[in-house]
């Protein structure tokens, strides 16, 4: 909560930032008074935080300051509701419902709707990444991402979920966990009505609609609807893969699998089934179990029929056709030699073979 107060506050400075930077045409007179970031003002700092011992030159930055130990947002959005701690970030909120995106990008001419994600946005195109992580030297090109990345190290995940008590990094991953429970789906498609749990999920899903699949892959001929898709398709011809664990030194191809390998790192088990409360480090791990409950094996063996819940047991049980090729009918164990099967059956299943006989 603190951390997310001050990235708060530093964005809201930048919007003061910006709203001076307008005023009067863009220019400032001569008779100016000097910013109230000049040393003489520094010096001057009597409003004091009783929380945290920061100090400010005006009473009214300190009021706005204690609005991150409060967590008062008297500033509401009256499109949506959704409240802020200070004007500023109303003001910007608010953008996104008129679509007003004053700010314009040299290189390439996207639009942004305040000044703060204009200077994140140029950044992708300098390379520039200031913020660099103290524990383990990796920067990034905006604060936001850098605190965010040091919640890995320190462990912090101040968003519970109150249904599971699964917990989160960052609140709209805490949201969007929520419409488990709640079974939302918020974002429907405007074409056929089909909804959607993630923003993300609908507009993949408004590209099927388009019918449109104009990047072609030149090595293979596959057809994407998208740049991105295509990028991440090439990948496999290429052999790239970018993405370097630090701990271990694997590599992958794509960052949501890169994601994924971290959980095993970690050793935090916070996947828990919620038919018997066991908890697991990854998501796939507790997808394979919840199979347990649900009696599904869905990996089936071509040369037998048999059936798993799990891919790595039917990997195993091929293998075992293929290196142990004498299976017994009555319990399915295989051996290397046909000898082997014989003293198991006489072994094992005398009565059995009895009543074959």
């Amino acid at each position: 909560m603190f951390i997310s107060g001050l990235m708060e506050a530093k964005e809201e400075l930048n919007e003061v930032e910006e709203k001076h930077h307008h005023s009067v045409a863009g220019e400032k007179p001569s008779n100016a008074s000097p910013p109230e970031t000049s040393f003489s003002q520094k010096a001057n700092k009597s409003f004091t935080c009783p929380q945290c011992g920061k100090s400010f030159a005006r009473k009214a930055r300190l009021e706005r300051h204690i609005r991150i130990h409060t967590g008062e947002k008297p500033f509401a959005c009256v499109e949506c509701g959704k409240s802020f701690a200070c004007k500023a970030r109303l003001a910007r909120h608010v953008k996104t419902h008129t679509g007003e995106k004053p700010f314009t990008c040299d290189w390439c001419g996207k639009s942004l709707a305040c000044r703060t994600r204009l200077k994140r946005h140029m950044q992708t195109h300098t390379g520039e990444k200031p913020h660099v992580c103290l524990h383990c030297g990796k920067s990034f090109a905006c604060n936001t991402n850098l605190q965010r990345h040091v919640k890995l190290h320190t462990g912090e995940r101040p968003h519970t979920c109150p249904e599971c008590g699964k917990s989160f990094i960052r609140n709209e991953k805490l949201k969007s966990h929520m419409t488990i429970h709640t079974g939302e789906r918020p974002y429907a498609c405007e074409q056929c009505g089909k909804s959607f749990r993630h923003i993300n999920g609908l507009k993949d899903h408004q590209l099927s609609h388009s019918a449109v699949r104009s990047f072609n892959c030149e090595q293979c001929g596959k057809e994407f609807i998208t740049a991105s898709a295509l990028k991440r398709h090439f990948k496999v011809h290429s052999g790239e893969k970018p993405y370097l664990c630090p701990l271990c030194g694997k590599t992958f191809a794509r960052v949501d699998c890169f994601k994924r390998h971290q959980e095993v790192h970690s050793g935090v088990k916070d996947h828990v089934c919620f038919e018997c409360g066991k908890a697991f480090v990854t998501a796939d791990q507790l997808k394979q179990h919840q199979r347990i409950h649900a009696g599904e094996k869905p990996h089936k063996c071509a040369l037998c029929g048999k059936s798993y819940a799990r891919l790595p047991q039917l990997i195993a049980h091929e293998t075992a056709h293929r290196e142990k090729p004498h299976h017994c009918a009555l319990c399915g164990k295989s051996f290397k030699q046909s000898r082997h099967l014989l003293i198991h059956v006489k072994k094992h299943h005398p009565i059995e073979t009895l009543i074959v006989e």
